[in-house]
């Protein structure tokens, strides 16, 4: 008579524990907890999260996933001064920044932010700089050229500013870097113009990605990305989609983008892409609510998206990214 293993193949082992170092499609029965067990391969997916504690847009950020930090942008006053902390699960509001703005960029961290740039309530563009030590905002000194739409990268005491546009319609090359007091031109310029593009990385491993080129002209977007090494900037692989208005962060080789509009037609997109410091790869995974002028944050990893706009209105939606990974898996429960 043929056996059970004969007909359906091989069985499956039962084990008192779980194995320490399982391989990807093992299948197990613990026979201490009777539960099937196996180990496969999560997707990378966007999941919901706690929504800001108003619908903001055009903001700057920094931090972790679950230790955000956004500030200013626009709410329901043209330029905002709200700031407001990230702890994985739910916003709370903290004190206000100096200087209300709008279109401003941030770097560093939940306890040690660097807010500057943007347009203030004038509204005029601004150079003043501010710093956030977990509780409440000091006034810096200032970038050496206002802008706004302008994108920032590293750490409070190492920061670039990037890019940007003034009025009427010129997009900016200069970089700045910043020591924790003072902020200095970088010989090296952007290659390429650009505004509301995304930015991730260090004052030394920059990263500047999409946005467009002039300011206001979506049919001008832009697909590239360009790397700096603390002096220059150099060309890195292309965008899949060209994009403006995006978000983004993590590394210079390990970045990700997600969100934005595309042209034509102008529409807002839920498409993520992940960098690797060579090229861009399209995730499977896909915002909940396809948005614009958001904030990300975090890692490439693990990575969220505050706020933004979906044309007609500002958004408090929050959206947490996780990254494919391998993990047990539970098939029956006990």
């Amino acid at each position: 008579m043929a056996t059970y293993k004969e007909i359906k193949g091989d069985s499956v082992e039962v084990r008192a524990t779980d194995p320490a170092n399982p391989g990807l499609g093992d299948i197990w029965y613990n026979s201490t907890t009777g539960v099937l067990k196996g180990y496969e391969l999560t997707l990378s997916a966007w999941a919901s999260g706690g929504n800001l504690t108003q619908p903001t847009q055009q903001m700057g950020g920094c931090g972790l996933q679950d230790a955000g930090l956004v500030f200013g942008g626009e709410s329901t006053v043209a330029q905002d001064d709200k700031t407001e902390e990230y702890d994985g699960t739910s916003w709370s509001e903290q004190n206000d920044m100096n200087t209300a703005r709008q279109n401003l960029a941030g770097a560093g961290t939940q306890t040690a932010g660097l807010g500057f740039g943007g347009t203030d309530t004038s509204p005029a563009l601004t150079a003043a700089s501010e710093e956030y030590n977990g509780t409440s905002w000091t006034s810096g000194n200032s970038l050496n050229t206002g802008r706004t739409n302008l994108e920032g990268a590293g750490t409070q005491t190492a920061a670039l500013g990037i890019g940007g546009n003034s009025p009427p319609s010129t997009a900016l090359t200069a970089t700045e870097e910043y020591d924790g007091t003072n902020w200095t031109t970088s010989p090296g310029s952007l290659s390429t113009a650009r505004t509301a593009f995304a930015a991730a990385g260090t004052q030394t491993a920059g990263l500047a990605f999409g946005g467009e080129n002039p300011p206001g002209t979506p049919d001008t977007t832009l697909n590239i990305t360009e790397e700096y090494d603390g002096s220059t900037w150099t060309a890195g692989g292309n965008m899949g989609t060209a994009r403006y208005q995006l978000s983004g962060t993590g590394t210079q080789t390990a970045g990700i983008a997600f969100g934005g509009r595309i042209f034509p037609p102008t529409q807002n997109i839920s498409q993520t892409e992940q960098y690797d410091g060579t090229s861009w790869t399209t995730s499977p995974a896909a915002l909940g609510t396809a948005r614009f002028r958001g904030e990300g944050f975090g890692t490439s990893s693990l990575a969220a998206m505050a706020g933004g706009s979906d044309g007609p209105a500002r958004l408090g939606v929050t959206e947490e990214y996780t990254e494919a990974f391998n993990a047990t898996k539970n098939f029956t429960t006990s």
